[in-house]
């Protein structure tokens, strides 16, 4: 396409007579190869570059026709070689078009003035009223995101941040909008100031303006009937279809939005799921799942969360406005029909019931029911632990990731145990111990803020979370067998209380040394803050130890990791895998006695089950 050359008089006489007709032919430049005989009824204006057309293109699966352009008009357009445009309604203004591209019955597609394609653009997550705390661009990451909503009141560092972007966006940003390689578009209405890359298909959509859509050819993405999406970024791998309508939206890598679903300033991240609901001001981290028209997703963040049917949160008290927000930590559902006041927080790999007042904080009792009865709310610690459903959750997740291996910029960390979640249990104990010790033994109940525990959850919650210490200790140090470091870890980094950045498990000392190096200046450009997330993650092995090791020391009381002691911390962790698979065994039993689970699922699951035996050695 860099060789151009201008038209014949033949060539103008061909086009002519096909009804072809141009503002200036002398500013219609072609490719060398270039045959003018498969146009038909085109009206150039301004700068018009065009390759060769010798393919047939496939617009149904068997039906071809000739790559060419009819019944269009283009004014300052390139179009790459082989393409197929047709059908277009008003013009094309203003755009670059790559090679094998397929374009018809659309109807305006346009470039103007001062276009950002999306990027730039500060929303307000979280805060419904805030002034913005997240800029979005195309290597927007649920790390960087979380980091920079975390910290939206340090005026310095965020300024920082936004300027890195903005230095980043000013050498990356076209001139006019364009179309990658191999990309479809029919029946579309309008598309303005939006970059299309490679592959993507949209077949439908309403309106996309000022967008940004990040597809490949190994990660393509699909924008179906009735889309309409507005200053928004939609990055590989994506499905967006059935009548979506997003305004300020991130969309992250394998995420599926379908049916209806409506979102305003919200992020998505790596293979997320929202169907028929809504979302404002949402922070989705990975995996994040609402399926239900009547769920709302407001003013909450959430990472490897699934949303019952009718889900509801508040962030509006009805004095100051919709400014409150809370944290869902890895891991947590909502049942049915739930509802959470905000702000609250709700500990990793809990399951809420009923309508939870009191702006609960529970993010020290992980793995815990949260129950409302009325005006009654119970708290059952640690209960979670031994469910079915976290154990099909913690092998289904990996399975899950669709994303392809060039597009994976979110982290994602799996671990469902982790500093970060066994630190939260070892507080847990200790609250739990506190409350017993406070009481005594020999109460019905105790109130844990506006939480009621049973005396009888309380001892389970003791007794679960020990098992989940102890197959989290025995786990780790056979890692580090196996890795060659069961020493005393060379480094103190790690120790202290470690953080969940959506799917990046880290120590807070880490987090903190990233700010100081952003402030200082050691850190200049987007690029090195992204790449220090991903330094942080391969060194997460050795900072695990690092706290771990110490936290052997201080369970099993030793001054020094022997072999003695690593026997019986392996025979500890045996002990917890069993104790805890029957647990979870006495959970499927339960829910098979209710009659409406086949005995053929049943019994793989429980064939599963039999098989963790495998992972003790």
């Amino acid at each position: 396409m860099s060789n151009y050359r201008q038209l014949t008089q033949s060539e103008i006489d061909v086009l002519e007579n096909n009804v072809c007709w141009a503002e200036d032919w002398q500013r219609v430049l072609v490719d060398e190869n270039f045959k003018p005989y498969n146009f038909h009824r085109v009206i150039f204006y301004g700068d018009i570059r065009l390759g060769s057309f010798d393919k047939m293109v496939e617009v149904s699966k068997g039906f071809v026709k000739h790559s060419g352009i009819n019944d269009a008009t283009l004014r300052n357009v390139t179009v790459g070689n082989d393409c197929l445009i047709e059908k277009i309604g008003n013009y094309i203004n203003n755009y670059t078009i790559g090679n094998d591209c397929y374009i018809s019955n659309i109807c305006t597609l346009e470039t103007t003035d001062d276009a950002t394609y999306g990027e730039g653009s500060v929303i307000s997550v979280l805060n419904e009223m805030g002034d913005g705390n997240v800029t979005i661009f195309r290597e927007l990451n649920s790390q960087l995101a979380s980091f920079m909503v975390k910290h939206n009141t340090d005026k310095n560092l965020r300024q920082t941040l936004q300027q890195m972007i903005e230095d980043e966006l000013r050498v990356s940003r076209p001139d006019r909008g364009y179309i990658g390689n191999n990309v479809k578009i029919i029946n579309a209405k309008d598309i303005t100031n939006t970059i299309i890359k490679g592959d993507c298909e949209i077949s439908g959509a309403a309106r996309l303006s000022e967008c940004t859509v990040m597809s490949s050819m190994d990660a393509p993405v699909f924008i179906g009937t009735g889309v309409i999406c507005e200053n928004s970024i939609i990055c590989d791998g994506c499905s967006i279809n059935n009548s979506v309508k997003m305004q300020d939206c991130f969309v992250g890598e394998a995420c599926q939005i379908t049916n209806g679903f409506t979102a305003e300033a919200s992020l998505f991240f790596a293979n997320s799921f929202m169907a028929n609901g809504e979302a404002c001001a949402a922070f989705c981290g990975p995996f994040s799942a609402s399926h239900h028209k009547s769920s709302l997703l407001i003013g909450g963040e959430f990472s490897f969360y699934n949303a019952g049917s009718n889900t509801n949160f508040s962030n509006h008290a009805y004095k100051m406005g919709p400014m409150h927000f809370g944290t869902l930590e890895r891991g947590t559902k909502t049942a049915s029909g739930s509802y959470v006041l905000m702000p609250a927080t709700i500990g990793a790999f809990s399951v809420c019931f009923g309508k939870l007042m009191h702006h609960p904080d529970t993010r020290n009792l992980p793995f815990s029911y949260l129950m409302a009865y009325g005006d009654d709310c119970y708290l059952v610690p640690g209960r979670n632990i031994t469910t079915v459903g976290l154990y099909r959750d913690i092998k289904k997740w990996p399975k899950r990731d669709k994303r392809s291996k060039q597009s994976k910029k979110s982290i994602i960390n799996f671990d469902w145990l982790s500093p970060f979640t066994v630190g939260e249990i070892v507080e847990g104990i200790k609250i739990l111990k506190a409350l017993r010790e406070a009481s005594g033994d020999n109460v019905s109940t105790y109130n844990f803020h506006e939480y009621v525990i049973n005396a009888s959850s309380l001892r389970k919650g003791l007794k679960y979370y020990d098992i989940a210490l102890r197959i989290y200790m025995g786990a780790v140090l056979k890692r580090a067998q196996k890795e060659g470091y069961i020493g005393r870890p060379a480094s103190t980094v790690g120790q202290g209380k470690w953080i969940d950045m959506s799917g990046l498990l880290l120590p807070q000392s880490e987090e903190q040394r990233l700010v100081d190096d952003i402030k200082s200046g050691a850190i200049d450009n987007i690029q090195q803050v992204l790449d220090r997330f991903a330094e942080i993650n391969n060194n997460y092995s050795d900072y695990r130890w690092a706290w771990s090791y110490q936290m052997i020391l201080d369970y099993y009381q030793l001054e020094e990791l022997d072999e003695a002691a690593c026997e019986r911390i392996r025979e500890d962790y045996v002990k917890a895998r069993r104790a805890w698979i029957a647990e979870i065994r006495k959970d499927a039993e339960k829910e098979f006695q209710m009659g409406d689970v086949d005995q053929d699922v049943y019994d793989d699951f429980l064939s599963k089950l039999d098989h963790e035996i495998d992972y003790e050695n």
